[in-house]
């Protein structure tokens, strides 16, 4: 069995949301740095990370620092986003099956957070709007 975090850097590398379906258990709860309340269950946690990793994940994104536990992890991260230097840590938690239970972001400075929050908000908006056509 892949390791959960190793599994995680392919699909960051790769930035191909479909593949996280496997990943992520069925009551994953997502932490967002943006959205107060916690996103509950595969799908909507597959959307949100689905969206980070298009907007995060471009060509400057980089894991700086992993730190690795039993059933956990922190992956430091730092990228530059619309001229924003951005710094931010995933904290991952897994099961015994090897699934994702628990994913939270943190994003600093706050002009790294507002440029996170803007445009993600542009990317789920444009997702719902396809959903809905």
């Amino acid at each position: 069995m892949t390791h959960p975090i190793d599994a995680w850097h392919s699909i960051a590398k790769a930035r191909d949301p479909r593949a996280l379906g496997g990943l992520l258990a069925d009551d994953v709860v997502f932490h967002s740095p943006v959205v107060h309340t916690p996103q509950r269950g595969r799908t909507l946690a597959a959307q949100y990370l689905g969206a980070a990793l298009m907007i995060l994940g471009n060509e400057t994104f980089r894991y700086v620092r992993e730190i690795r536990g039993e059933r956990d992890a922190l992956l430091e991260f730092e990228l530059e986003l619309s001229g924003v230097q951005v710094n931010g840590v995933d904290l991952i938690r897994w099961n015994d099956a090897g699934q994702i239970t628990d994913f939270k972001v943190m994003i600093r400075p706050l002009k790294a957070i507002q440029a996170v929050h803007q445009k993600m908000g542009e990317l789920l908006a444009q997702m719902q709007q396809r959903q809905q056509q």
